[in-house]
């Protein structure tokens, strides 16, 4: 993995590798053709050297939204859309201090829970979804959070990709959580040039044993977050260069691609105010709660 470097704190963390990209094989014809232009048997074993590479960098992956148990990560999913993972945590500890159980919510007063939500934005449509799911909760399933697709996707602001989170964090069972990290990630891979959410899944969910599905999703939105960006990718510090047939689309150059890393392969906290120990154990600094510094 790398020397050790300091992070700012006095703590060490691992640095990461960095390589040469090598050139995307150029495009073949036919029917049969992946988007890379690899075989469909080459296009899957790159595709899981990927994921392994990056289960070197990120062991320690992880949900990035603080909950104890089913509630409270529907509650932070739904309230995670349009926000920063960091600032549903840093409001959460106030709404499930207050309200602890889906039957405290369901009996919420609206204006006392949106004043609570307010930093998360979108805090009046929130406050509908999270008090509507909980009353859903109790009338429906017994006020506990069902196990099921199926039935998850029937929660007022509960989609497929909530609902896989859900599944996967909170009860072990497969599933891809395809968020916007995960669509850009796999495209520029170029692991499907699918659109659609759903599509998406089914594309990438082929690649991969059903196993590996929960541990994929966690490993490319980290990756998404920390070193492959939106606007500006940290090629030139980024692992998986050698395997990426879209390097050179952000930063190339080593020093000032680690310059653009973020949370702890930046040397900054990360996203949850208490993060697993494994994540502590690596290096990771706990984000402050909500107001600090």
């Amino acid at each position: 993995m790398g020397e050790q470097d300091s992070d700012g704190s006095g703590k060490k963390v691992k640095s990461i590798k960095n390589a040469p990209a090598k050139k995307a094989p150029a495009k073949r014809s036919g029917s049969g053709a992946t988007p890379s232009g690899e075989s469909h048997t080459a296009l899957v074993r790159r595709a899981r050297r990927i994921n392994r590479e990056l289960a070197e960098v990120y062991p320690y992956a992880h949900p990035e939204l603080d909950f104890e148990n089913p509630f409270q990560l529907v509650v932070a999913t739904v309230l995670s859309a349009q926000t920063t993972d960091l600032r549903v945590n840093q409001t959460t500890p106030a709404l499930f201090a207050k309200y602890p159980t889906p039957e405290d919510l369901a009996a919420a007063d609206p204006a006392e829970v949106e004043e609570i939500l307010r930093p998360c934005g979108f805090f009046r449509a929130k406050t509908r979804s999270v008090i509507g799911l909980s009353k859903a909760l109790v009338e429906d399933f017994g006020g506990e959070v069902p196990g099921r697709l199926e039935d998850l996707v029937k929660l007022p602001g509960v989609g497929r990709k909530t609902a896989f989170v859900v599944l996967g964090n909170a009860f072990g069972r497969p599933g891809i959580t395809v968020d916007t990290h995960f669509q850009r990630l796999v495209r520029r891979w170029k692991w499907t040039e699918e659109t659609e959410p759903d599509k998406i899944e089914a594309a990438v969910g082929a690649l991969f044993p059903k196993k590996d599905w929960i541990d994929l999703s966690h490993h490319v939105i980290w990756h998404g977050r920390r070193i492959c960006h939106a606007r500006k990718p940290a090629c030139g510090a980024c692992p998986i260069a050698p395997l990426c047939p879209s390097y050179g689309e952000g930063e190339t150059d080593p020093e000032k691609a680690r310059k653009l890393l973020k949370y702890e392969k930046g040397g900054f906290p990360g996203q949850r105010l208490n993060p697993p120990q494994s994540y502590l154990d690596a290096g990771g600094i706990p984000a402050p709660p909500l107001g600090a510094g």
